[in-house]
């Protein structure tokens, strides 16, 4: 097989490997958002907008539109992985997404309606060190041998 896509044992690649987990736990959040308890102050949770003041683990700000999108994102990386290269392009691309909404993040006044999805502090924290990680996953892994000693991308 070419390597775009599995190894020739049939197995996955470490590229896609790591791709379906970070889909997976994008997925995990997007549910967890709407679960009372593990999303504090649920009955804040609104649509959008930097009013919801729903948070997550209680300390994560969400509201339905981050939680459908954090889905959304799970679900197209699981798509992507089904190949070496989406798994590339899903990593490294949705890295820099994230990079790009961290330093949205910063420039926008938090209490705007400029802050639409909405973000807090930790947010912005975190979206940095998930796009720096992403794109070091699309990096380390690309064309990375795995352990059966075929081409991981």
């Amino acid at each position: 097989m070419t390597t775009t896509s599995r190894s020739r044992s049939g197995a996955k690649t470490n590229i896609q490997k790591a791709a379906a987990a970070v889909a997976a736990v994008f997925i995990l959040v997007g549910i967890l958002g709407f679960i009372p308890g593990i999303t504090t102050d649920y009955s804040q949770l609104g649509f959008a907008g930097h009013g919801s003041g729903a948070l997550l683990l209680g300390l994560f700000q969400v509201s339905i539109l981050h939680n459908l999108v954090h889905l959304l994102y799970g679900v197209v990386g699981l798509a992507l992985a089904r190949s070496s290269q989406g798994a590339h392009s899903y990593l490294l691309y949705g890295g820099v997404i994230y990079l790009v909404l961290w330093i949205y993040g910063l420039v926008i006044d938090l209490q705007s309606a400029m802050n639409f999805v909405p973000l807090n502090a930790a947010d912005n924290w975190l979206h940095l060190f998930l796009g720096i990680g992403m794109i070091a996953l699309a990096f380390l892994l690309k064309g990375r041998k795995d352990t059966r000693g075929t081409r991981s991308a």
